[in-house]
């Protein structure tokens, strides 16, 4: 394949890489000064996920009848969560064996020409789904109950650990009972990570007291990527350049410590997490004066990240759409010759 159409390929990837994805323009000249994108990682599918005509209402009653359920994996070739989440848990054990055993897992190419009917109301290409459903990132999982109703939806990676609770959740209907956060708070491990300390967090508990940028970051015991987040995220050169406009604050979310919220009424670490429907490890909030900006509710890759964090601090927000924005800064960076990486993290 052309250097050219490798690139391109690639740089459709971004556009739904974990609600931070990056689109080139189709009108890029071909330079040798210009950047490139490395990083993506294309990834085949487990040759078990289910071969389905794509009648979701269908697959969902097949499966019912099997006491299983249906989960939709919207992916796209290139995306390097999609290819860690593959690795991790639908081709490792015992994950594997047990989305094999309890779920229909069906492919959705969310730039892909299929004909698929969601259901009564929606046929619609894989793409036109992706849409309509507001799948910004992936790999996103949708898992389907009886009505072919959304039990439970996961934006971008998570680890296997905290998969396999979410897996559990589902499997056993315990959401006809319970919410996945109360859910996760009673199942996960609380004894895999110790909160650190890190020079970048501040010791505030007024976050009415704050002026500018605000970066609220939610750890607990359970966090199983709380170590990369500090080791390959906030260590990264690129990241720390534009976090340092932010007042930075970590939260244990499992403290019932007193601190004041925007507008200065008394609330938990836990009642906040809760408020903001926070429920990955770490979570990520940027709020600019109290206005909540960007959420990261899944692991984001160092560019991502950081091209979020200069959304926010450079008022960007103030001018367009988060997905414009990153659409004018990557080829902003191309045409500048820098090469963006979009792959996982160096851990030194």
């Amino acid at each position: 394949m052309p250097a050219m159409a490798m690139t391109t390929d690639i740089l459709k990837t971004l556009l739904l890489c974990l609600c931070l994805a990056l689109t080139p323009s189709l009108n890029a000249a071909d330079s040798s000064d210009r950047g490139k994108i490395i990083g993506g990682s294309a990834h085949a599918l487990p040759d078990w996920f289910k071969e389905s005509f794509l009648e979701i209402a269908d697959d969902v009653d097949e499966a019912g009848e099997e006491g299983r359920h249906v989960m939709l994996f919207f992916d796209l070739n290139g995306c390097p969560y999609c290819d860690r989440m593959l690795e991790e848990s639908f081709e490792s054990e015992p994950l594997g064996s047990y989305i094999q055993a309890n779920f229909d897992t069906i492919a959705i190419n969310i730039r892909g020409d299929r004909d698929i009917a969601f259901n009564e109301e929606i046929s619609v290409t894989e793409k036109q789904l992706g849409e309509i459903l507001k799948v910004y990132s992936t790999p996103a999982l949708l898992f389907l109950g009886e009505d072919n109703k959304t039990v439970v939806r996961i934006n971008g990676y998570r680890a296997p650990e905290r998969f396999k609770q979410v897996l559990e959740f589902v499997a056993t209907q315990s959401y006809r009972s319970t919410s996945l956060a109360d859910y996760l708070q009673a199942k996960l491990d609380r004894n895999v990570y110790r909160l650190r300390d890190n020079p970048l967090f501040s010791e505030i508990s007024d976050l009415s007291s704050v002026n500018g940028p605000l970066m609220v970051v939610f750890e607990d015991g359970s966090c199983y990527d709380c170590d990369e987040f500090h080791d390959g995220i906030l260590a990264d050169e690129r990241v720390r350049k534009e976090i340092a406009a932010f007042t930075v604050l970590r939260l244990d979310a499992d403290s019932s410590e007193t601190i004041r919220d925007f507008y200065d009424n008394e609330t938990t670490p836990a009642a906040f997490a809760r408020e903001y429907r926070m429920i990955y490890r770490p979570g990520v909030l940027l709020f600019e004066d109290g206005e909540l900006l960007r959420r990261h509710d899944s692991l984001a890759f160092s560019h991502h990240f950081k091209e979020s964090l200069r959304y926010v601090a450079g008022g960007y927000y103030r001018e367009t759409d988060y997905h414009s924005y990153s659409q004018q800064r990557t080829e902003e960076l191309l045409e500048a010759g820098v090469t963006i990486d979009i792959g996982r993290p160096r851990m030194d």
